[in-house]
């Protein structure tokens, strides 16, 4: 694997044009997309254009998760700064609930993705969003760590929406 890095027993990789396609369809899960800021199905057209702009912008990191040596969630990183950036992700549902992994997966990716902002990429801070009804997600933030520091409204759809951010600090790790 090209420029992969093993955490913890889990590896982080650079995303490939041939991973576009399964980062689509795993994006594309009804239950990813109900979690997201933009729930509708994204096309190949627009999915290329997001890969487009993400390659070309210093800024962003996007990296391949894998579990159990199959790539199984996508891990993201934007605004980066010497100091601290935003980070999202999402994992394969289908092919994890089918091997019963969905939930180390979830540890395991949460887990590479924390030490992968504090040791590569030399931030200080760690800063998430996620929708202020989606339980489970911020108990696994608030299991390593994270603080809830701040509930606002996004529009989603058309729809206000509670969001609530999160910051992880290097030394909280």
């Amino acid at each position: 694997m090209d420029r992969a890095r093993i955490v913890g027993g889990a590896v982080l990789r650079s995303v490939r044009d041939d991973d576009l396609p399964v980062m689509r369809r795993w994006r594309n899960h009804p239950r990813v997309r109900a979690a997201s800021f933009a729930t509708h199905e994204i096309t190949e057209e627009e999915h290329a254009r997001w890969w487009a702009a993400t390659r070309a912008d210093t800024d962003r990191h996007v990296l391949i998760y894998h579990h159990d040596g199959a790539a199984a969630g996508v891990v993201s990183y934007a605004g980066l700064s010497p100091e601290s950036a935003y980070w999202g992700f999402y994992l394969d549902l289908d092919g994890l609930e089918r091997s019963g992994a969905l939930l180390p997966a979830w540890v395991g990716l949460e887990r590479a993705a924390i030490e992968h902002a504090f040791g590569p990429l030399g931030l200080t801070a760690l800063h998430g969003e996620v929708l202020a009804d989606n339980e489970p997600v911020r108990r696994l933030h608030r299991r390593f760590g994270f603080a809830e520091v701040r509930v606002y409204q996004r529009d989603v759809d058309g729809e206000p929406r509670d969001v609530v951010a999160l910051e992880l600090r290097k030394e909280q790790a």
